[in-house]
C-alpha cells in the first residue's frame, strides 16, 4: 500500500498512527480486545487484511491479546534490537503496520506467542477463518 504519511493520519486515531505507522505499544492492560472471546477474525487496522484467527487467541497474561499463530503469509517478521533487546517484530505483510512482537514462550503446539496491540486490530464477529 502506499499511503501517504498524512493519508494515515487522516484514517486513523492519534492512538492507532502511534502504534502502528510510529512502532508504538499500547499501556498493557489496556487494550479493547484483551478480554474478547467471541469467535470471529482480527483485521489489521490500516488495511483490513485478515492476521488472526480467535481460535488461536489465548489469555498469556502478559497484558495484550496472545495468539498462538497467525494467518499463513498475512504477518511479516523483522529483527527489532530497540530498547536494549534482541526481539521479533510483527507487521501487516499488506501495509507494513506495526503489529506486536512474537516471542517463542506459548502454548504447543506452535510454542508461540504473538502479543499484538489491541489498537492496531478491528474484530470482525461474521468472519470465521
Amino acid at each position: 500500500m502506499n499511503k501517504t504519511e498524512q493519508e494515515w493520519r487522516q484514517q486513523l486515531t492519534a492512538e492507532q498512527y502511534r502504534v502502528t505507522r510510529q512502532k508504538g505499544t499500547e499501556y498493557p492492560f489496556s487494550g479493547t480486545l484483551l478480554h474478547n472471546k467471541d469467535t470471529g477474525c482480527y483485521h489489521c487496522v490500516c488495511c483490513q487484511q485478515p492476521l488472526f484467527d480467535s481460535a488461536d487467541k489465548f489469555d498469556s497474561g502478559c497484558g495484550w491479546p496472545s495468539f498462538s499463530k497467525s494467518i499463513e503469509g498475512h504477518v511479516k517478521y523483522e529483527r527489532d534490537l530497540s530498547h536494549g533487546m534482541s526481539r521479533v517484530e510483527i507487521l501487516c505483510q499488506r501495509c507494513d503496520a506495526h503489529l506486536g512482537h512474537v516471542f517463542e514462550d506459548g502454548p504447543a503446539p506452535t510454542g508461540q506467542r504473538y502479543c499484538v496491540n489491541s489498537v492496531s486490530l478491528v474484530f470482525n464477529p461474521d468472519v470465521e477463518i
